[in-house]
């Protein structure tokens, strides 16, 4: 196809794919039986600003080893190229927002049409390509990464830049010698509410090239340039470029006859009339529009001249909210919708006929469209999600017997036992990473024996000057550790790209993170991001609870076994010993490589489904139990809980615990044995898989499964109804409360409600009701018995 040709063909094909967004909205607000009558939405100015964009891209610049992120507003283009592509179907257009249509903003999970990245919760997926380049990178140095190299795209809206995890994530982009990075910024100078504040892209400039970026402004369109070159012209730049984003915006929804009288008041009737005079409404109303994120041509050649080099670049394209609808510049645009009238007129100017709206090629040369269409590189491989070989999980993991150890320490132990053997399968694949916080959170061993990658590598100028230190802090591009700076957001969308590897990338990564747990919370957001596109790690979070004793209350987690159980795609755990953990580690090793679509149709559990691992870790050193596991055990441990000791058939109490907590809980079972028949104490090692066991058994049942049963509820068929229950754990109380729903046990739950203090472990947990005496006192009231002294 010729040059002119082409460029004739993508404006076509550009229109109608701003017209299958619109329609797509409008049809579900407009059309669509609503049963709740409630307003669909759908960003049709957002999808608008961005068309032009994603057109150049999509349909001419990115190649099959491209990622792109796509801003969540717009959804709807995104949905209409892949329909033009053959890559989404019309029943999915037809259900836009509606359950299991086109998703509202990018899913990789629930959208079938290759969503590279999920985008939804602004910011997030902008980051996310920087780390993705870098998990490129990290693939390429140990000589597992895609050749040719892909680019790793994010379309932004402006507004986005709003949010903070786009500069930390720059930030540690520049740390990492960031390559092979676009960030598009689709700069309409609109907001939700508003217009954004004036000047905003030189600050964005500043901030890029700051931290080593190429910064290409894309600004006016080659008919305003031509106009700039004629008498005069000089004039008109400077008055645009001087012109309030407020201004510009409202003489854009105002139309060419508004534009004309302010060019006239404000460059005099002579300098106006010889620029635009020639020019009837509609064609200065184009001219004044004609800005260079609309324009193909301009699009085309700075895509192209950038892709020459490997620098990261961000692209700041001026765009106009709503280009090319009636909606255009309006500043209340952002949730506005076409009325029925209007979207008829805009049917009309694009030739579309009534009851034609959703065919492809309606109101374009047909061959022409399909001819571009077949040639697409972006698309010239087929599906872009890739798949990877299983890494092998032994059937044991090393770890030493020890007396008395911590569960932490054991993490640690493990990791540096996996990493002693060089030829392992487990141990290369494996790729670890920490906020600033890698020696503190039990990674210093792995780290000495496996390295710190980096793709220029450096040296360990300490080791090198004979200064004595237990790390070592040399970098390699073999290296297996990725250091970070203190920032949880960068963390776990990190953990995202590496742990989404296996579909990116086609090569399979096994991505440990830590993290102090109570600042699991800092990163919530971009953990929950990561969870939602079904990336797969897993993350410690250590040292936790008031058992990190003398810190005091900034770093006493509470509520993190909450998020925990909370949290979709991700098992949560919280092992008492060091053989718990070593179960837990192999079977999360296991668990983060299972494939979602070989889950059964009966998979009630939904564990072959796979996921994330979080496990919650303690530095307490505590006494360790004398035994061996058997299947029998290491499957209770998995699914939950366990009994440390069977209650008796006439069982008066049960003591539930899980973590840290465990020496207490013995203790107090201990004493009162010695007054109370049958005890029983349950170690609960994952509140959330014992949860989340017992809802899907009930659900089960529901749906005529009436066999299912929960582990939970196994293991408390045979306690008597009269028998109480007290939990008990360095947490929010709630944890384990719900234990006394399962078959309807009177339960006293002890935790903790407030945010702790400096202390030891003893002062702390007396004074926040989880020591021992606390035990038994919850015990007798729980049991109905007169308390008695404490141990004394």
């Amino acid at each position: 196809m010729a040059r002119d040709g082409k460029l004739a063909t993508l404006a076509a094909l550009e229109k109608k794919i701003l017209w299958l967004a619109c329609w797509m909205v409008h049809n579900a607000n407009h059309v669509r039986p609503k049963a709740d009558g409630l307003k669909v939405g759908g960003h049709q100015a957002s999808s608008a600003s961005c068309a032009t964009l994603m057109t150049a891209l999509y349909l001419d610049v990115l190649r099959p080893q491209d990622r792109v992120a796509v801003k969540p507003h717009a959804s709807p283009v995104f949905h209409a190229i892949q329909y033009l592509l053959g890559n989404q179907s019309l029943d999915a257009l037809k259900r836009f927002r509606a359950l299991g249509g086109a998703q509202s903003y990018p899913s990789r999970t629930k959208d079938h049409d290759d969503v590279d990245f999920s985008t939804g919760s602004v910011g997030l997926g902008v980051a996310m390509t920087a780390f993705a380049s870098l998990t490129q990178d990290y693939l390429t140095g140990h000589g597992w990464g895609p050749r040719p190299e892909g680019r790793m795209v994010a379309l932004a809206g402006d507004a986005e830049f709003d949010e903070g995890n786009i500069f930390e994530a720059l930030q540690e982009g520049f740390r990492h010698g960031l390559r092979n990075t676009w960030w598009v910024i689709d700069y309409n100078r609109q907001s939700l509410d508003a217009v954004v504040h004036e000047q905003m892209h030189t600050r964005y400039a500043e901030i890029f090239r700051s931290f080593g970026w190429d910064v290409v402004t894309i600004k006016y369109g080659h008919m305003l340039e031509d106009a700039f070159a004629r008498p005069g012209g000089a004039r008109l730049r400077e008055w645009i470029d001087a012109c309030p984003n407020p201004l510009y915006s409202a003489l854009t929804f105002r139309g060419g006859a508004a534009w004309r009288e302010r060019l006239e008041a404000d460059l005099g009737h002579n300098v106006a009339g010889d620029l635009v005079g020639h020019l009837d409404d509609r064609a200065l109303h184009a001219l004044m529009t004609n800005l260079g994120g609309h324009d193909l041509p301009s699009l085309q050649r700075v895509f192209r001249e950038a892709a020459a080099s490997d620098l990261p670049t961000a692209f700041i394209a001026y765009t106009i909210k709503g280009h090319g609808t009636p909606l255009a510049g309006h500043k209340d645009n952002h949730s506005g919708l076409m009325t029925p009238e209007q979207i008829a007129a805009f049917r009309g100017e694009l030739g579309i006929r009534e009851g034609h709206e959703w065919e492809p090629f309606e109101g374009i040369d047909d061959a022409a469209a399909r001819e571009l269409l077949a040639t697409v590189p972006f698309n010239a491989q087929g599906p872009r999600r890739r798949s990877a070989a299983i890494v092998p999980v032994p059937d044991r993991l090393p770890l030493r017997a020890e007396e008395e150890t911590s569960t932490q320490t054991a993490f640690s132990r493990i990791l540096d036992e996996i990493a002693r053997d060089s030829t392992s399968p487990l141990a290369q694949r494996i790729v670890t990473t920490a906020p600033d916080v890698t020696v503190s959170t039990g990674l210093g061993p792995w780290v000495n024996r496996r390295g710190l990658f980096a793709r220029d590598g450096f040296a360990d100028t300490f080791r090198d000057e004979k200064v004595p230190s237990m790390q070592k802090w040399a970098a390699s591009r073999d290296g297996q550790h990725l250091e970070l700076g203190i920032a949880e957001n960068n963390l776990f969308t990190l953990l995202a790209a590496l742990g989404l590897s296996h579909e990116l990338f086609g090569e399979r990564l096994l991505p440990v993170g830590t993290l102090y747990d109570p600042f699991v919370s800092r990163g919530l957001d971009a953990l929950n991001y990561a969870c939602y596109q079904d990336a797969r790690f897993i993350v410690a979070g250590t040292p936790s609870g008031l058992t990190l004793a003398p810190e005091g209350g900034a770093h006493q987690s509470i509520n993190t076994p909450m998020i925990g159980m909370a949290q979709d795609g991700l098992a949560a755990f919280e092992p008492a010993f060091a053989d718990e953990l070593e179960v837990m580690m192999r079977w999360a090793f296991d668990y983060m490589q299972r494939d979602p679509a070989g889950a059964a149709e009966g998979d009630w559990l939904r564990d072959a489904r796979g996921g994330a691992v979080y496990l919650r870790l303690s530095t307490r050193t505590v006494e360790q139990p004398r035994r061996r596991l058997g299947a029998a055990e290491e499957a209770a441990i998995i699914d939950g809980a366990y009994w440390m000791r069977p209650p008796g058939p006439g069982c008066e109490l049960v003591i539930a615990f899980t973590g840290a907590v465990a020496p207490e809980a013995i203790a107090a079972t201990g004493f009162l044995a010695e007054s109370m028949r049958d005890i029983g104490l349950l170690a609960v090692t994952s509140p959330d898989r014992l949860s989340a066991g017992w809802f899907a058994a009930q659900r089960a049942r529901e749906e005529g499964r009436p066999q299912a049963r929960a582990h939970v509820e196994r293991l408390l068929v045979d306690l008597p109804r009269s028998a109480a229950i007290v939990t008990v754990c360095d947490a929010y109380p709630a944890t384990l409360c719900w234990l006394g729903s399962v078959a309807g046990h009177r339960v006293r739950a002890l935790g903790v409600e407030s945010f702790g203090q400096s202390g030891s472990i003893p002062e702390l947990y007396a004074d926040y009701g989880i020591d021992t005496d606390a035990i038994m006192r919850a015990a007798w009231l729980a049991a109905g018995r007169r308390p008695r002294l404490a141990r004394g």
